[in-house]
């Protein structure tokens, strides 16, 4: 007997709703009658098993393929959309934009015609926005044959950062903290000081109240990764290069976002990008052809850095797991084992790697979810299987373990994968069951198809998840330097003194509007006198925002890690280039000099992106410290001494060009595939790899000086 309490809250748009056993359902294809997969009493197995048996091949290609989906507020000509404004409706014509690998249709064909299910949301309205437009999107599901809801995933939305596509691509709407880094700055602070990782844990159960309220239900989201090689652009988004702390890291951010198993509020994860994509190729990313190589050349790096934190996400039940782009090299690497077995390496994309998937994440490592594959690799970043067609790709991933892929709207090819008996249908099937018991587990069928938007504003206006993520913000805070105790300014220190301050960037505009912003924040902190001439000033707090290389594009030479200005390097083909990583570096030095001339004090902040080489700007610090996209307010709190700095550093900075140099064969001196901490073991006599710097502190995993 079943309980009324059990009973879900139903609600329909334009199904019915139909009684049995004294009982509510929905008959979601019309039929009159209860279904297994309406039957809320079931699995979300069995009732993913009953679906799939009633679905079309359509039905199931469309199930198989997540594409980016704009919201309808994002559509510039507005008879291009539906539902009072709210769906967008445009075409766009393939190759017109980013997203478009193949023509886009609008978003109510996309659904009843091409039978897509899953959409990656990068807009970033308000949340009563993004709520409304989620269940505009489901309303139109729920009119299709068999009302199968869509189920709305997205990248990282809740850290202060610019914009990267396919990363950061929404901050500021939910409760903003620091960069990812910055978190685990702030947490191994914590563990440093005799805590825990804790504040991983609020920070993932705070961000999963906001997703939830919204109805965001599935995160891109947390990079596992293990940061080897320190030219690797995508460090930023990871929780740096300590093994332990990301393996703890991620197993509090599934337990906090997913709960103990799926459930009607749980936030499904997808941890990314198996099997590490930390082992780079001398920092070439794979979204370009010169970085779609992995390097393991150390014996035994793959299953000592790489594999821990992925362990723990499995071992937390992560919903999904996304491989890498990149493919393991024979020739760069040696024999890797993992549990005593040989690792046979097949050249091709993790996510058409079948020995990866199969046998090692899943028979040895015991997954149980679906594998995700990244963004355009049956059209773009198609490593190993170059010169396969698109339909043939499908087959390749597909076949290899790959259960939906990713930022796609191509059912044509894959169609042809399937009608040219390339997949099997048990494997169609094997998909696509996986990939619906999720939907079912969150409740996307019964009660959890909409949401409320006033929920969805009220949850993330919630003053105490915005004050937790300032406190993080100043946790973060991370003090490299502190000569003759230039920190903290205190009100005594500061009596009778002025402060300049000014934000330094690779981009003129950003500098001159983060300058302001800067400033305007130091007035609102109230504690200093400010002065916008550095000539009359006592103190100057100085904040560089340096920036290298592009997400699709690869540098002509090595990713520059020195913060640097017009300076001349050697691209692969031999041939010169300039380098800026951050401009105006001599209007850098004038103010420290005029600072030291008078006797006054100069304090810089690097914000680190990346393991940045500081050999430049080291020197010119009084007091030096690394944030993390932390906000400048709460980096004058720690300054001033109204917190005490807790941050320490979650990788190791190098100590100049000559530890990461690379030689004529594309060999680099320090491990491409070792974390920065134990790099020292296979330097060359007489390197170092950690920046030391002149009061003798050495920038390696877990330094950070307090005080009070």
């Amino acid at each position: 007997m079943i309980s009324n309490k059990e009973q879900p809250h139903l609600e329909v748009r334009s199904k019915n709703i139909i009684n049995v056993d004294g009982l509510q359902f929905k008959d979601l294809n019309n039929d009159g009658k209860l279904d297994p997969y309406e039957d809320w009493r079931l699995s979300p197995k069995e009732r993913a098993e009953n679906l799939v048996s009633l679905m079309n091949i359509d039905e199931k290609v469309g199930m198989m393929l997540i594409n980016t989906r704009g919201m309808g507020l994002s559509q510039k000509d507005k008879s291009n959309t539906s539902h009072n404004g709210v769906l967008d409706e445009g075409i766009v014509e393939k190759g017109e934009s980013i997203f478009a690998i193949t023509k886009v249709m609008g978003t109510t064909h996309t659904i009843e015609k091409m039978n897509l299910r899953h959409f990656i949301l990068r807009d970033n309205w308000s949340p009563a926005q993004m709520a409304e437009w989620i269940n505009a999107m489901n309303e139109v599901c729920e009119g299709t044959r068999l009302g199968i809801p869509c189920l709305i995933a997205s990248n990282s939305r809740n850290e202060n950062t610019e914009f990267i596509f396919g990363m950061n691509d929404a901050a500021g709407i939910f409760s903003t903290w620091p960069g990812t880094l910055g978190l685990a700055a702030a947490a191994k602070g914590d563990i440093k000081n005799g805590g825990d990782a804790s504040l991983i844990s609020q920070f993932a159960q705070i961000a999963h109240d906001e997703w939830d309220a919204t109805g965001i239900r599935k995160g891109y989201m947390y990079m596992a990764d293990t940061v080897t090689d320190p030219r690797w652009q995508r460090t930023y988004g990871t929780f740096g290069e300590d093994p332990e702390f990301i393996a703890d890291a991620i197993g509090r951010i599934i337990d906090a976002f997913q709960g103990e198993s799926i459930g009607k509020h749980s936030i499904a994860m997808t941890t990314k990008h198996f099997p590490g994509g930390g082992a780079r190729e001398n920092g070439f990313d794979p979204h370009y052809v010169e970085g779609k190589w992995n390097l393991y050349p150390t014996p035994g790096s793959l299953e000592k850095y790489h594999l821990p934190p992925f362990q723990a996400a499995v071992d937390h039940g992560t919903s999904s797991i996304m491989p890498y782009y990149s493919m393991p090299s024979i020739k760069k690497s040696v024999v890797q084992q993992f549990e005593g077995e040989d690792i046979p390496y097949e050249e091709v994309g993790f996510t058409f790697n079948h020995y990866f998937l199969n046998h090692i994440l899943r028979e040895k490592m015991g997954f149980k979810g679906y594998v995700n594959s990244d963004s355009g690799i049956t059209s773009k970043m198609s490593w190993g299987v170059e010169e396969l067609s698109e339909a043939e790709r499908f087959a390749k991933a597909i076949n290899a373990g790959t259960d939906i892929v990713a930022d796609t709207n191509d059912i044509e090819n894959l169609k042809i994968a399937i009608t040219s008996g390339w997949i099997s249908e048990k494997r169609i099937d094997q998909a696509n069951v996986r990939l619906l018991t999720e939907m079912f587990a969150l409740g996307l069928f019964d009660d959890r198809t909409y949401v409320s938007t006033e929920g969805a504003a009220t949850t993330v206006s919630n003053p105490a998840s915005w004050k937790a993520a300032y406190e993080a913000h100043k946790k973060s805070v991370t003090v490299l330097k502190n000569h003759n105790e230039t920190l903290p300014l205190t009100a005594e220190k500061m009596a009778g003194k002025k402060v300049y301050v000014e934000v330094f960037h690779k981009n003129a505009e950003r500098a001159t509007s983060y300058t302001e912003k800067a400033r305007k924040e130091c007035q609102e902190f109230g504690q200093f006198t400010l002065t916008d001439n550095y000539e009359e000033a006592d103190v100057a707090i100085l904040f560089l925002n340096p920036q290298s290389g592009a997400y699709f594009n690869a540098t002509p030479g090595l990713l520059e890690l020195e913060i640097c200005e017009d300076k001349t390097e050697t691209a692969l083909d031999g041939s010169s280039y300039q380098e800026t990583t951050l401009l105006r570096m001599e209007h850098l030095k004038e103010i420290t000099e005029s600072l030291h001339n008078r006797g006054g004090k100069a304090i810089i902040s690097v914000n680190v992106t990346l393991p940045w080489i500081v050999g430049n700007v080291e020197p010119l610090a009084d007091a030096l410290i690394a944030g993390y996209d932390t906000f400048y307010k709460a980096q004058f709190e720690v300054m001033a001494g109204n917190s005490r700095p807790v941050g320490v550093l979650p990788l190791t900075l190098p100590a100049s060009e000559a530890v990461i140099a690379v030689d004529e064969d594309g060999n680099c001196v320090s491990r491409n595939d070792v974390a920065g901490y134990d790099k020292d073991k296979y330097m060359p006599e007489g390197l170092r790899y950690a920046y030391k710097d002149s009061d003798g502190n050495i920038y390696t995993l877990g330094h950070g000086l307090t005080y009070i």
